[in-house]
């Protein structure tokens, strides 16, 4: 692709670097920001870059904030007892747009996955651990994807846990083998969580 310009293939090169966005796409956004008032991409560009610099990580959670603390955590009418143990934040954000949970949410950062050399160590496992040893919780839901690496990651966290007096569920299998939360509806995943099994049953199934 040929460009009249190396100021817009730079752009292009850049934001065609982002997910779901190949070039002729990130082509596309660079022309439609060139024709949008010059203000408008200042805004753009000073928004990411406060984003970089003050985005945080709740201390508790690990999801993302603009405080130590999160506003789920920080939150006490949610309930303190049950934990919902999800991938990343976009799990959070999909299952609190179903209205359907109360609890608190611990974000692990990604799934166990060997061949990509990812292990235990990589994720917030032992904070979780932590987190069980500390706090008054009473049932850890498994809200992984039904995916080979999920299924895993579930499972190792259990044996870590079955040691606590803890009830262990997972969401029901509303959501297909396969797939992520974050591409659930919210009607379906809103069931899948409030029509729970227990973990034992799911891991028969």
């Amino acid at each position: 692709m040929d460009f009249p310009s190396s100021l817009v293939q730079k752009a292009v090169d850049e934001i065609a670097q982002l997910p779901g966005i190949g070039r002729r796409s990130a082509l596309r956004l660079v022309l439609h920001l060139l024709r949008q008032p010059k203000d408008f991409s200042e805004r753009l560009s000073s928004a990411i870059a406060t984003l970089r610099q003050q985005i945080r990580y709740c201390t508790t959670c690990h999801n993302i904030s603009d405080a130590e603390e999160c506003s789920i955590c920080a939150n006490p009418l949610r309930n303190q007892e049950v934990l919902c143990v999800v991938e990343d934040v976009r799990d959070v954000m999909a299952i609190e747009a179903t209205g359907q949970f109360k609890g608190r949410y611990h974000v692990l950062g990604g799934k166990i996955a060997p061949m990509e050399g990812i292990g235990p160590q990589q994720l917030t496992i032992d904070a979780l651990i932590e987190r069980v040893e500390h706090e008054e919780i009473k049932e850890i839901i498994f809200a992984l994807g039904s995916t080979m690496e999920g299924d895993t990651t579930n499972y190792y966290i259990f044996k870590k846990l079955n040691k606590f007096p803890l009830v262990f569920s997972a969401i029901s299998r509303g959501i297909g083998v396969g797939d992520e939360l974050e591409y659930a509806d919210e009607l379906t995943l809103g069931r899948s969580i409030s029509q729970r099994i227990p973990f034992e049953v799911s891991m028969k199934n």
